[in-house]
């Protein structure tokens, strides 16, 4: 069985197709997808989701590239959403260099204050990053969280075991079933297998094997965890039991929503 724990299930590419999706990933052995919120107007799609699909869990947070309209009464939105709603993380936040015209200090302003609810909750926290390794473990350094998942991780080895220092997992997704993603395949294939999750970014980075405009789902899953089997050259069945082990090492909340659909 596989956690997706990067699925963004409310997204507008899927509709109201959810209880289709929700079905075609569990008979794909898909049995836990975590829902990452990216904006305070979508936390209540984000969690009414969840009590929906018992076997979906929420993330709560602000993503970075939603800061330019946020508010300091997100953050306490936030807060009291963490407060009255279990989570299993606070996410998705971090940092984007990469989106045009970014407001950099806005965008660490927000991080910053988001990492500082996940240390009072005593919860992990999803990371987006691109373009901001260094500068999210800068923070990471000054305020200590326990751990999460750096998501759609694309840095360098020497990024990637300070990460596992301070205490995350690295989420491997559609990228790494491209040939042509060589730096990344060789970190798939050679980093510790206990510091590793799976991950789709549904609907977003389709794997290779879709056709061009065809959004990303969970039940796809698996077969972009077979790339990571054959890069290691183990069975499928080994790469589920210890991805799986590993999130729940990393997201242990996630062992109060149930795994059955």
């Amino acid at each position: 069985m596989f956690t997706d724990t990067h699925c963004h299930l409310d997204a507008a590419e899927f509709g109201i197709r959810q209880p289709d999706i929700v079905r075609d990933a569990a008979a794909a052995g898909v049995n836990r997808i975590v829902i990452p919120a990216v904006d305070r107007n979508n936390f209540a799609a984000v969690r009414e989701l969840c009590e929906r699909f018992p076997h979906c869990a929420p993330a709560y947070g602000i993503h970075p590239m939603y800061t330019d309209t946020a508010t300091p009464k997100d953050i306490e939105t936030l807060r009291e959403y963490l407060q009255q709603h279990p989570a299993v993380a606070v996410g998705e936040i971090g940092l984007d260099f990469f989106i045009p015209h970014y407001d950099q200090a806005r965008q660490e302003h927000f991080f910053v204050e988001q990492l500082k609810l996940a240390r009072d909750f005593d919860l992990p926290v999803l990371l987006h990053i691109r373009r901001a390794q260094d500068t999210i473990l800068k923070h990471l350094r000054q305020i200590k969280v326990c751990g999460g998942i750096a998501h759609a991780f694309n840095g360098s080895r020497q990024q990637a075991e300070e990460f596992i220092r301070l205490g995350f997992k690295l989420g491997f997704g559609g990228a790494m079933t491209y040939s042509r993603a060589t730096r990344l395949r060789e970190l798939a294939a050679t980093l510790p297998l206990d510091s590793i999750v799976l991950e789709t970014d549904a609907p977003d980075i389709p794997p290779d094997f879709l056709e061009r405009g065809q959004p990303n789902k969970p039940e796809y899953l698996p077969r972009i965890a077979r790339t990571l089997a054959e890069l290691r050259e183990m069975s499928l069945e080994e790469v589920a039991r210890i991805t799986s082990k590993n999130v729940l090492s990393v997201l242990p909340k996630l062992e109060l929503f149930t795994t059955t659909p």
